[in-house]
């Protein structure tokens, strides 16, 4: 094989491992430390953390101080696991000692000597303990100001590196130096590359030599066909189980996007796997090919997604307001940057590997500069310049202020970029263009994760689907609540999206993500408000209690409303107060324990309750004066639900009583909103209260010379024979009155209820016009016919 071709092939083999970087030697692995005795794992981390010290204080130029830090982290963890796990010792000791009780006083008999014995054994025990949690607390402290140290250090080193200065690119003097130590620089990379040949030649040797053909195949395979396969997979699984909408369209461009770094990344830990099959790398080559794994993977996860965003092929699929002219400009874009942080990462992970010349390094880091932001620059160019042909093509929408500032920075960066390269200011150029790629792919990763997530969670609540359906019928929720809920939970998505973007990026040089987490734990953990701690800990428990607490509640008020109330014998009001009273001992129940969730205790919420009092004298007095009529509405039930009540000039049906107040609905249908107090403290006539009956009255004045016998008769066997009157009390007809040539029959029945009197009493007065007509009785005048007011089963006046 030649040369070159052993070389190519030998640095894809080194992109292979999803490993994680290679431990320090000299750290405490966990397993050590649980293995030993507190005694014993205080020793290592107390040895640690000075030969740490000692490190930082003899610490070479080209010493990492990043790595320090985490190493000092490292220890401060451990130390505040190791200080954790003794603390309950304590207490178990100290629960046996009180169970002892206190020692004899003097002069006081002594107490037996086998229990003087334990005494004193368990003080002793006590007081080696409390003397390894403090020296626990104390390492733990100490790394942490030592870690502390580190990262100032780091920041002063930063601002030194970036503000030095070398000589413009455009002097003879700035190439000189490259020149004089290229011969160095090029026996190092010698010295690498036989290293690699040797690998090589140990790798194709048998018994490795089958297991590297057989990796060799499936990663070329996977790269091929295994990509095309999965697509389609994808594609298939997406039609048929992600419902047709924005949805379907994010969940491919997610898929799109990580579908290249999964297929590259398990060829990559194939081609790895067959070289390394017998551990033939030495521990040189073996760091960089854990090193550079990660540029391969980045390098496939910015193809993946620049192809997920542009979505060439499939422009329905695309999730920018972009036209397809402008995609196809901007196709080539994200293959370019992604292979020049690749190759440009790779060299420069050869350059630590083999100790290159600062100015080799220099005029590399140059070039990336240049290359990067000119990359970003041409492809900004060619972005504006596909936008005026958008714009005579079809309307346009305003583009979003966040994406104008983002061209801006990029201009911006680019200009810094390319003039700092120019006069010298190298380390600025390269740090400037490293993080314009950085920041424009966490920028690309939240958008797309934006539109996934809210795309998600509008599906999912849409009282339109299947999964909307069934919270609104398991929680008995408005269509328009879902949509709120839905539109509170995708805002607050993007806010926390956003703030980790941002976090992300703000990020100091050098530091991940798990330094930012390291911090945000340290800041919150000292943050009180007043003696209550802020714990995120027990602010994310505190949510899942009351999340939890409002969703147990809501399952029980529907069981007893739907299922076990019903096939009880009491009324629906009745049925109604027991599920409203439920739910407020209930959410007073749910409230306490999230407080408990919060640590919260009576001291700390002295000011609130001091508040809450000065409120109630005051503003809140209404309020509570209501509250407390609706709980006594509630128990003593005066007026429930579904009663017909008259309040002054309000009459109507109550719907519902709730915490402040009752709605009580009118006849137009229009409802009325009654303060509690006012159904307790004032005169309220309930015409539907138990075994209340309706009556109808019919007032029919005939001439004098009809026969009342038979008019009587008549009227009698029309209110028996109707089916809404009731027997008992049975009806009757009284003749009420002679006057003025004219005589007066008062004609009353009774129904079930006064609700029914209205209908009863005109299909009555039908029958009776028509039956009086056909028996030739004719009506001295116009029927006056009025409905008196129900009365209960034992009224029998006439009114």
């Amino acid at each position: 094989m030649p040369a070159l071709l052993r070389r190519l092939v030998f640095v894809l083999l080194c992109l292979g491992s999803f490993a994680l970087p290679a431990q320090d030697s000299d750290s405490v692995p966990a397993a050590a430390l649980s293995a030993a005795t507190p005694a014993q794992a205080l020793d290592q981390l107390d040895n640690r953390l000075d030969s740490l010290k000692a490190e930082l204080k003899n610490k070479h130029p080209t010493t990492p101080l990043a790595d320090l830090r985490n190493a000092a982290l490292e220890v401060q963890d451990q130390a505040r696991q190791l200080a954790g796990s003794l603390t309950p010792q304590m207490a178990a000791l100290q629960a046996q000692l009180a169970v002892l009780g206190p020692p004899p006083a003097k002069g006081s008999p002594p107490e037996a000597p086998e229990v003087a014995a334990q005494r004193r054994q368990l003080d002793k025990a006590q007081v080696a303990l409390d003397a390894q949690i403090k020296q626990a607390q104390l390492l733990s402290q100490s790394a942490l100001q030592l870690a502390a140290q580190l990262t100032g250090l780091r920041n002063d080193e930063f601002q030194a590196r970036l503000a030095s200065r070398t000589a413009s690119p455009f002097t003879h003097a700035f190439w000189a130096d490259p020149v004089r130590t290229f011969p160095d620089d090029i026996v190092r990379l010698n010295r690498l590359d036989a290293r690699s040949a040797d690998a090589w030649r140990t790798a194709w040797q048998p018994p490795n030599q089958k297991p590297l053909l057989a990796c060799l195949i499936g990663a070329a395979l996977l790269l091929g066909v295994g990509r095309w396969l999965l697509d389609r997979l994808l594609l298939s699984l997406a039609t048929r189980h992600v419902p047709d909408g924005h949805l379907r369209r994010s969940a491919m461009a997610v898929a799109v996007a990580l579908t290249a770094v999964f297929t590259t990344g398990l060829a990559a830990q194939l081609v790895y796997v067959g070289l390394n099959w017998n551990d033939i790398l030495d521990p040189d080559l073996d760091a960089l090919a854990r090193a550079v794994v990660r540029l391969v993977l980045f390098a496939a996860y910015v193809t993946g997604l620049g192809r997920a965003l542009l979505s060439v092929r499939r422009p329905s699929w695309r999730l920018p307001a972009l036209s397809d002219r402008a995609a196809q400009r901007l196709r080539p874009f994200p293959w370019l940057l992604g292979a020049a942080a690749l190759l440009f990462g790779l060299i420069e992970r050869i350059s630590r590997t083999i100790g290159s010349s600062l100015p080799a390094t220099v005029a590399t880091r140059g070039l990336m500069a240049l290359v990067i932001s000119g990359l970003i620059g041409a492809a900004w160019l060619r972005l504006r310049r596909a936008r005026p042909e958008q714009v005579a093509g079809a309307a346009v929408e305003p583009r979003p202020l966040w994406i104008g500032l983002l061209g801006a920075v990029a201009v911006l960066g680019v200009l810094v970029s390319w003039l700092g390269v120019a006069t010298g200011y190298i380390a600025l150029a390269f740090f400037v263009a490293v993080q314009m790629l950085w920041i424009g792919v966490i920028v690309a990763s939240a958008y797309l994760l934006f539109h996934l997530l809210n795309d998600l969670i509008h599906t999912l609540l849409s009282p339109r689907g299947r999964g909307g359906q069934r919270l609104l019928a398991t929680f008995d929720w408005p269509p328009h609540a879902l949509d709120q809920a839905a539109t509170l939970l995708a805002g607050a998505s993007r806010v926390l999206l956003t703030v980790l973007a941002l976090a992300i990026v703000l990020t100091p040089f050098g530091a991940g993500p798990g330094d930012l987490l390291a911090s945000a734990r340290r800041s919150f953990s000292g943050l009180k408000l007043g003696d209550l701690p802020i714990d995120p800990g027990s602010i994310f428990s505190a949510l899942l209690v009351l999340l939890a607490g409002v969703f147990l509640l809501r399952m029980i008020k529907r069981w007893l409303r739907e299922q076990l109330l019903p096939k009880s014998t009491m009324e629906p009001g009745m049925q109604d107060s027991i599920v409203t009273l439920l739910g407020y001992l209930g959410g007073l129940l749910v409230m306490v324990l999230t407080l408990a969730a919060l640590h919260v205790n009576l001291t700390s919420i002295t000011w609130i309750v001091s508040a809450l009092s000065v409120g109630i004298g005051f503003g809140l007095q209404a309020i509570v004066q209501n509250f407390i009529s609706g709980l006594i509405l509630l128990v003593e039930r005066p007026v429930k639900v579904g009663d017909w009540v008259s309040l002054g000039t309000v009459e109507g049906d109550i719907r519902r009583i709730n915490v402040r107040a009752t709605e009580i609905q009118l006849w137009d249908r229009s409802t009325v909103i009654v303060p509690n107090s006012q159904l307790i403290t004032e005169n309220v006539r309930n015409v539907t209260q138990p075994n209340a009956l309706g009556r109808v009255h019919i007032k029919l004045p005939m001439p004098l010379d009809t026969d009342p016998g038979k008019v009587r008769s008549l009227v009698l066997d029309v209110l028996n024979a109707h089916p809404g009157t009731l027997a008992t009390p049975a009806p009757y007809v009284q003749l009420a009155n002679l006057d003025d040539g004219a005589m007066t029959f008062n004609c009353v029945a009774y129904v079930n209820s006064p609700r029914d009197a209205n209908g009863v009493k005109s299909e009555l007065l039908f029958e009776t016009l028509e039956r009086l007509r056909a028996a030739r009785l004719p009506l001295i005048r116009t029927q006056l016919v009025r409905t008196l007011p129900p009365v209960a089963e034992n009224d029998e006046h006439t009114g």
